[in-house]
C-alpha cells in the first residue's frame, strides 16, 4: 500500500499548546541558525517567554486555536476520496500530530511506499528542509523502513496557480480589478539565510512573475512584499507596511503567496493588524484573499503533484 503524508509547521490546537509551538519552533536549528546548541536553547527560551502572551491573545482572537489543523483534515478527507486505496495522513513540525504519530499510522496500515508532500509551495531550509529532515530522522529513530519519495516545491503547478486565481477572484467579489493594486505577501526570512544559498526568495519572485503572466493586465499594478519578521536582524524587504506606505493607489488586495492554509499570520496579521495600518494610511479599500485551503481545485492540484512525483 502507498501512503501520502502532508507535512506542515503546525499550529496550536488549543491555548495550552501556544508555548509548545513557540518552544519547538525556536529550538529548530533551521529557524534559529545558532550553531551552539546551548546558546540556541537559551535564545529560544528568551524569545518564547517574550512572545507567548501576545501569541496567546492572537490565538484567542481566532477562537483559541490555529485553523491550520482543521484545514489539513479537510484536505485529507477530500484527497482520500480521490485516492481511496492510499493511507493519507499528516505530520506537523512543532505541534501534534508529530511525525511519530504519522509513522505509527503508516505502520498500522503496513505502508511500504511513502510520498512526503510538504505544504510549502516554495523551498526553504526553514520549512521544506526542516519538515522533511524531521520526518526522516524520526523514521530512522523508530526503525521505519519504506521507499520514500518527497517533493521540494510546487509553485509552478498549473492547477495550483488556477486555485490561487480563483481565490483572488472570490476576494474581489465582482469588483473592477483595474481599480486595485495586488500585493503578493510572502513570509519574510532573515537575509542571512538567503545569502547562504536558500532559494526561497528566487522561487517566490519567480512565482510572482508566473501569476502576473496569468493575470495579465487585470490589476492596476502588482507588488511583492514580506510579512512576519521577528527580531533585530536584517530581513527581506520591502516589508508589507513599507509597501502599503509607498503605493499611491488606495485600493489594494493582498494575496498571501507563501501560505497554503490560513493561519494566524494570514487571519490575524493580514486581516487585523495590517488592516489597521491600511486604515491609518487612508486606504479606501483593503481586501485579503483566502489561502487555497481545501478548495476543490487545490485538491486536484495535490493529486496532480503527487502523480508527477
Amino acid at each position: 500500500m502507498r501512503g501520502i503524508v502532508l507535512l506542515n509547521m503546525g499550529g496550536p490546537n488549543n491555548l495550552d499548546e501556544v508555548e509548545l509551538f513557540l518552544k519547538n519552533m525556536f529550538n529548530d536549528e533551521n529557524i534559529l541558525t545558532i550553531k551552539n546548541r546551548l546558546l540556541r536553547k537559551f535564545v529560544a527560551y528568551m524569545i518564547t517567554n517574550a512572545r507567548k502572551n501576545e501569541a496567546k491573545r492572537n490565538y484567542e482572537a481566532l477562537g483559541g486555536k490555529s485553523p491550520l489543523n482543521d484545514y489539513t483534515d479537510k484536505l485529507i478527507a477530500k484527497l482520500q476520496k480521490k485516492l481511496p486505496d492510499h493511507t493519507i495522513t499528516k505530520a506537523m513540525r512543532y505541534t501534534p500530530p508529530f511525525a511519530k504519530d504519522a509513522i505509527k499510522e503508516l505502520l498500522y496500515h503496513n505502508v511500504k511506499e511513502v510520498y512526503l508532500l510538504p505544504l510549502y509551495p516554495h523551498y526553504s531550509t526553514t520549512t521544506t528542509k526542516s519538515s522533511l529532515e524531521d520526518f526522516y530522522n524520526t523514521a530512522k529513530g523508530v526503525g521505519y523502513h519504506a521507499r520514500f519519495h518527497d517533493i521540494a516545491n510546487f509553485y509552478e503547478n498549473r492547477l495550483y496557480n488556477k486555485a490561487i486565481i480563483e481565490r483572488i477572484d472570490e476576494a474581489m467579489e465582482g469588483r473592477d480589478t483595474k481599480e486595485f493594486d495586488l500585493i503578493f505577501s510572502a513570509h519574510s526570512l532573515p537575509k542571512s539565510i538567503v545569502d547562504r544559498g536558500d532559494p526561497y526568495l528566487f522561487e517566490v519572485q519567480e512565482h510572482v512573475e508566473i501569476l502576473k503572466d496569468l493575470l495579465g493586465s487585470r490589476f492596476n499594478n502588482y507588488h511583492l512584499a514580506f510579512q512576519s519578521k521577528l527580531g533585530p536582524v536584517k530581513w527581506l524587504e520591502p516589508s508589507l507596511e513599507e509597501k502599503l506606505k509607498e503605493i499611491k493607489n488606495r485600493r489594494v488586495l493582498i494575496y498571501p503567496i507563501s501560505f497554503i492554509l490560513d493561519n494566524s499570520e494570514t487571519l490575524f496579521e493580514l486581516h487585523v493588524e495590517y488592516k489597521e495600518i491600511a486604515k491609518t494610511l487612508g486606504y479606501e479599500e483593503y481586501r485579503v484573499a483566502s489561502c487555497v485551503n481545501d478548495s476543490d481545485t487545490f485538491v486536484e492540484a495535490l493529486v496532480d503533484i503527487y502523480k508527477k512525483m
